[in-house]
C-alpha cells in the first residue's frame, strides 16, 4: 500500500511556495527527492509513471515543481534559483523521510541542477544522486562542459541513459563516467532517446523501459546501502 500526499514548501527566500507530491510505500527502503525536467513539471506522465514504479520497487519519492513551472512559465528559472529550490526540496523532504536513506536527482535539467547544487555544497544526509538522462550538452553540439562540476560531487552517482539520447553523446559520456571512477555508474538503455522512448524495431516498449529504470534505481540503492 502506498501513501500519497500533496505538499507545499518555500522554494527560495524570494519566491512563493511550490507544490510537491509524496508517494511512500509502506515497505519503502529508500527515499528519492525527484526533480522534473525543463519542459514538463512533476505531473508529466514520465514523472508520474516512474514515481509509481519506484514505489512498487520500495522507493519513496518526493517530486516537486520549480518556481517557473508552478507559475506556468515556459522558460526555466536561473540556475541559482533552481539549485536553491532543489536544496529546499531536500530540506522539506527530510520531514517525511523518517529513518529512510535519502537520495536526490531527477529528469534531465532536474538531475543536473541537483548535482550542481551538491557540487557547490554537499547535501547533508543525501547518500547519492540519480540522473534520469543527464543533459551533457545541447542537441547536436557535443561537449563535456556541463559535466565539469561532477568532479566536485562527493557522493555516488547513477547515470540512466539511452543510446539515442541527443543530449548525451556516448563518445563523451562513457569516458566521463570512467574518469569519475568508482563514484559513477552508467546504466545504458539500448534504443532509448532522451525521453526514454524506444522505437518499435528495438523489440522493447516504453512501459518496459520505465520499469527497467525503476528496478535499476532500487537495485543500485540497495547495493550501495549494503556496502556502507
Amino acid at each position: 500500500m502506498h501513501l500519497t500526499k500533496q505538499l507545499k514548501f518555500q522554494a527560495t527566500q524570494s519566491s512563493r511556495e511550490v507544490s510537491a507530491i509524496l508517494i511512500k510505500p509502506s515497505n519503502a527502503k529508500m527515499f528519492l527527492v525527484f526533480a522534473h525536467g525543463a519542459g514538463a513539471g512533476m505531473q508529466h506522465p514520465f514523472m508520474e509513471n516512474v514515481s509509481k514504479l519506484l514505489a512498487d520497487n520500495k522507493v519513496a519519492t518526493f517530486r516537486f515543481q520549480f518556481p517557473y513551472m508552478e507559475k506556468k512559465i515556459k522558460h526555466p528559472d536561473i540556475p541559482n534559483i533552481l539549485m536553491e529550490t532543489v536544496r529546499s526540496a531536500v530540506n522539506a523532504a527530510k520531514n517525511e523521510v523518517g529513518d529512510l536513506p535519502l537520495f536526490a536527482g531527477g529528469k534531465s535539467l532536474g538531475g543536473r541542477m541537483t548535482s550542481n547544487a551538491a557540487a557547490k555544497s554537499p547535501f547533508p544526509n543525501v547518500k547519492g544522486i540519480i540522473f534520469f538522462g543527464f543533459p551533457l550538452h545541447a542537441p547536436g553540439k557535443p561537449s563535456s562542459e556541463r559535466a565539469e562540476h561532477l568532479y566536485n560531487v562527493t557522493v555516488p552517482m547513477l547515470f540512466l541513459q539511452g543510446t539515442r539520447d541527443s543530449l548525451a553523446d556516448f563518445n563523451l559520456l562513457k569516458p566521463l563516467c570512467k574518469k569519475l571512477g568508482e563514484k559513477a555508474e552508467l546504466h545504458i538503455i539500448e534504443g532509448a532517446d532522451h525521453s526514454f522512448h524506444v522505437l518499435k524495431s528495438s523489440g522493447k516498449d516504453d512501459k518496459s523501459v520505465l520499469k527497467e529504470l525503476a528496478e535499476k534505481v532500487s537495485i543500485w540503492g540497495e547495493e550501495f546501502l549494503n556496502k556502507t
